[in-house]
C-alpha cells in the first residue's frame, strides 16, 4: 500500500496514463460512476462543481460496472453518454473495479483510509471521496449524498 494517493495513477478514458501527482496540492473529489443508475443525474452536479470550483478542485469519475451491470458500455460509449447527457468535461477513467480482487489501487487506498456502513467495501455507484490537498485526509460520502451537499466541505479545502 502506498503512503500517498499522489503516488498512484489511473488510465483515462482515452487510454492515457495519468499520475495523481499532477493534482497534488489540490483537493480531489473521486467518484465511482455509472450511466444507468438512479444516481446518474449526479453527473450534472459533479460537472457544476468541476466548472465552478475547478481547477482548484479536481473532480475525477471512475466508471464501474460492479453494481447491477449499470455501466455496460465501453469507454467510448461512456464518454459520449456523459458528454451528450450531462456536458461532462472532468476526467473519466477507463472502467474499474472498486471491490474484490481486482480493486483499482486508487479505490484500495480510499477504502483503506475511510470506512462506510458496510465496512470498507463500496456498496453502490456514486460513492464519493473527498481527499484533502495534501492527501492526509479522506472523507467518504454515501451514494445518495448529492454533489451540492459536498460543496461546502470542498470549498473549505480550497487554498486562497
Amino acid at each position: 500500500m502506498t503512503d500517498s494517493i499522489y503516488n498512484l495513477t489511473f488510465t483515462d478514458n482515452s487510454g492515457k496514463e495519468v499520475s495523481l501527482k499532477e493534482y497534488e496540492g489540490k483537493p480531489l473529489l473521486i467518484v465511482n460512476t455509472a450511466s444507468k443508475c438512479g444516481f446518474t443525474p449526479q453527473y450534472k452536479g459533479l460537472q457544476e462543481l468541476h466548472e465552478e470550483l475547478g481547477p482548484d478542485l479536481v473532480v475525477l469519475g471512475f466508471p464501474c460496472d460492479q453494481f447491477a451491470h449499470q455501466e455496460p458500455g465501453d469507454n467510448d460509449q461512456i464518454k459520449q453518454f456523459c458528454e451528450v447527457n450531462y456536458g461532462v468535461t472532468f476526467p473519466l477513467s477507463t472502467k474499474v473495479d472498486v471491490n474484490g480482487s481486482n480493486t483499482h489501487p486508487i479505490f484500495a487506498y480510499l477504502k483503506d483510509h475511510t470506512s462506510g456502513l458496510l465496512g470498507s467495501s463500496i456498496k453502490w455507484n456514486f460513492t464519493k471521496f473527498l481527499v484533502s490537498p495534501d492527501g492526509s485526509e479522506v472523507k467518504r460520502y454515501a451514494p445518495k449524498t448529492s454533489p451540492a451537499e459536498i460543496r461546502k466541505d470542498a470549498e473549505a479545502l480550497l487554498t486562497d
